[in-house]
């Protein structure tokens, strides 16, 4: 039989060419605000597992070469060579240059608007305290840093017609945001980071939402809490967690 691993790593590179390393949620908590005047703050704070797409696209493409010759020295002869070549485990050069590049993008992601606090503990590990705020006359999403080859974002917020807010949380959930089939947290994303010889943390949190304007609609089961016109949604995270937060607002409109 023919190994398809070669084959199929590469079609799984392709679109991961710009990628060095997806974040994953740990442990953290985290908080969105929206008025109805636009302005929004969001913050994140607590754990970040990083899965090294760079390295284990590598590995994978170098263990499917060598599947690949393996094949064809046991063609004819009753055995295949259609096994996956796993597990990728890395080698202590390996593990110490993974940590290496992550060093440098903790360190680059703290000279980044917002970071109050990046730090790399070792494993595949980040600590990360995160607060930005700004006016939404434009979209917004977060992890984004193209620099760092970081572009599969946890959550985005979309201006949707004049006086519109959507915003979806597609990483605090076992949802795929890449529709690429690599899920950025949840048991699957633990998988590729333990893989890869990373110590990857559950996702634990809790996400709160809080605004002051018209809710449409969210997906709260509580639903919104709150006295007066400041209502406040929490949802609690976990890698059990199915459903991504979302909510729509109707917001000022754009002047």
């Amino acid at each position: 039989m023919t190994n398809i691993w070669p084959k199929m790593v590469a079609a799984l590179a392709m679109p991961l060419l710009l990628v060095s390393c997806v974040f994953t949620p740990g442990k953290f908590t985290s908080a969105l605000t929206i008025h109805v005047d636009r302005s929004f703050t969001f913050s994140y704070t607590g754990e970040v597992n990083a899965v090294d797409v760079e390295g284990l696209m590598g590995k994978a493409m170098l263990e499917g070469v060598k599947a690949s010759a393996e094949a064809g020295k046991t063609k004819g002869k009753g055995k295949t060579a259609a096994e996956p070549p796993f597990p990728l485990t890395l080698s202590p050069e390996e593990k110490a240059e993974r940590d290496r590049r992550f060093m440098r993008i903790a360190s680059e992601l703290s000279k980044e608007t917002g970071y109050r606090k990046v730090e790399y503990r070792g494993d595949g590990v980040f600590f990360i305290d995160f607060e930005i705020s700004g006016t939404l006359d434009h979209g917004f999403a977060y992890p984004y840093s193209p620099d760092n080859k970081i572009t599969f974002p946890w959550i985005s917020i979309e201006l949707r017609g004049k006086d519109m807010v959507r915003f979806k949380v597609p990483g605090f959930s076992n949802q795929d945001p890449t529709g690429m089939g690599m899920p950025t947290s949840g048991p699957m994303a633990q998988s590729m980071s333990m893989m890869m010889g990373t110590d990857a943390k559950p996702m634990d949190g809790v996400f709160t939402f809080v605004t002051d304007a018209e809710i449409i609609s969210q997906n709260n089961e509580d639903g919104a809490i709150g006295d007066g016109k400041v209502k406040t949604i929490s949802w609690k995270i976990d890698d059990n967690t199915d459903t991504a937060p979302m909510a729509s607002l109707r917001v000022r409109p754009k002047p």
